[in-house]
């Protein structure tokens, strides 16, 4: 009868450390050195053109909600699936908008991108984190978009925590990624 192959031992030699993966670079194309710092007035209009599309998307769920329940959401089970549904769709359009060319539709028409503070495209980690703390920023009567107005660095709260900036782009370049 065969017998079973023994079990290797494991060597005590210490393994090579496996280097952790550097941080994809992903840069814009286009020359960093005429982006300034966003002004409070552009964000603030740019947040309004984009406010306009967040309600867009919160019909459309609702919509698609009703017709998924053939006519109403009654339980606090069904409002709170829906609600999380909405919380998430909005994600996703600043997410994808944000890590894909660095600019909302709003963002785009008042020439305005997100970035890493050293000119990169943000990750959807950072877009994330951007996201829940810039409703964080506006919980307290919007004091964490204020604070961009009494720092130098010109920074709200969800910037710093993000590790990002907006910045306004020159004219002439409203597109930040042009292909």
């Amino acid at each position: 009868m065969p017998r079973a192959p023994r079990k290797q031992r494991r060597s005590r030699e210490p393994q090579p450390v496996q280097q952790q993966p550097t941080r994809i670079q992903r840069p814009f194309r286009d020359d960093q050195s005429n982006v300034s710092p966003a002004s409070f007035a552009k964000r603030l209009a740019a947040m309004v053109y984009d406010g306009l599309i967040v309600v867009s998307i919160w019909i459309g769920v609702g919509i698609v909600a009703t017709l998924l329940n053939q006519g109403g959401v009654d339980t606090p089970m069904g409002r709170a699936a829906v609600q999380s549904a909405t919380f998430c769709c909005v994600f996703l359009f600043f997410g994808y908008f944000w890590t894909k060319s660095g600019q909302t539709l709003g963002m785009q028409a008042w020439r305005l991108r997100v970035q890493t503070f050293d000119g990169q495209r943000i990750s959807w980690t950072q877009a994330l984190i951007r996201y829940l703390t810039a409703i964080v920023s506006w919980i307290p009567l919007g004091l964490g978009y204020l604070w961009m107005l009494f720092g130098d660095e010109h920074l709200t709260w969800h910037d710093r925590w993000s590790e990002s900036c907006i910045v306004s782009l020159p004219r002439g370049d409203n597109k930040s990624d042009k292909r």
